[in-house]
């Protein structure tokens, strides 16, 4: 079996399930686990990601908002790959290849691959999608077994937090951007509720939204929890360190209480893989310290002004 994938999470999950082995082929943006960045790239992008964050804001919007693409596949390498299966994804225009390009590709290959789209929105959804995924590679009891240990990993952390009396729950703001500022989106208010927090600003199961300044402001949180989507954490503290500058930052409770956190969105958060669960376990650490252990050494990080 022949297998190509076009978005991080779907290389993530065939990994997990052990089939690493039969990826032929991944997109641009995928580089783990590390032995995938010795694999051809299906795919490449025109977003300036060597850009401030402001300007790829800019760049995404008025490309979307003129239907154009943000991301190009390699017909002449994807034939060469000629795979029996393409995992693609059908959630987000600004994540990956369209869905459209993607079908209209599979036509011109020599072989009929199998199309297998994921369109997560919750976590639940990502648990489906393994279990999904599984079914199609034929590794149902590895898709099961897995989803077994991310579901007890989920409820343990829950459990905890549900011993917490509610007023010790945390205000939080978790921003997924932040030039614009973006709200939590998908899966990750679901997070913070696990991990003991009431989320101020999120949307659970919808797209992120931006936001002004003024908003994040205005719901007064008593922690701010940074996780850009596609950044890891050094790449997010340069963008921390342009917005910390401005008035709104200096209001917001999180600062002076010293509780603004920077985690690595694009390994844990705004991938709906495996390593969600990861990311659940970092968030409850920062929230509650003294009562969710910390997952991993230097996975999050505290910045202080």
């Amino acid at each position: 079996m022949k297998i190509v994938t076009l978005l991080p999470s779907a290389t993530e999950i065939v990994c997990a399930l052990g089939l690493g082995e039969h990826l032929v082929g991944v997109s641009h943006s995928c580089n783990y686990p590390s032995f995938v960045n010795e694999l051809p790239r299906m795919t490449s992008t025109h977003v300036p990601f060597t850009a401030d964050s402001q300007a790829i804001d800019s760049y995404v919007r008025e490309h979307l908002s003129g239907h154009t693409a943000l991301y190009d596949l390699d017909m002449e390498k994807l034939q060469q790959a000629n795979p029996d299966v393409i995992i693609s994804q059908a959630l987000c225009d600004v994540c990956a290849v369209a869905t459209g390009d993607v079908t209209a590709a599979i036509g011109s290959l020599p072989g009929d691959p199998l199309l297998i789209d994921l369109t997560p929105t919750t976590l639940e959804d990502v648990f489906d999608d393994i279990t999904r995924v599984g079914a199609a590679l034929e590794a149902d009891v590895a898709a099961g077994k897995l989803v077994r240990s991310l579901k007890i990993r989920r409820d343990r952390v829950a459990a905890r937090s549900a011993e917490i009396p509610q007023e010790q729950h945390p205000r939080v703001a978790f921003l997924e951007w932040l030039m614009p500022p973006f709200n939590a989106g998908h899966w990750n208010p679901e997070l913070v509720k696990l991990a003991g927090g009431i989320d101020l600003l999120g949307d659970h199961g919808s797209a992120s939204s931006t936001l002004q300044w003024s908003n994040v402001v205005d719901s007064a949180p008593d922690v701010l929890f940074i996780a850009c989507c596609g950044f890891r954490v050094d790449r997010a503290l340069a963008d921390v360190e342009a917005v910390s500058q401005n008035k709104h930052w200096q209001r917001l409770p999180a600062t002076a209480k010293n509780r603004v956190y920077v985690a690595d969105g694009n390994a844990y958060f705004s991938c709906p893989g495996p390593r969600l669960i990861d990311g659940l376990e970092i968030l409850a650490h920062a929230l509650h310290p003294t009562i969710h252990a910390q997952a991993d050494a230097g996975i999050h990080h505290q910045f202080t002004p």
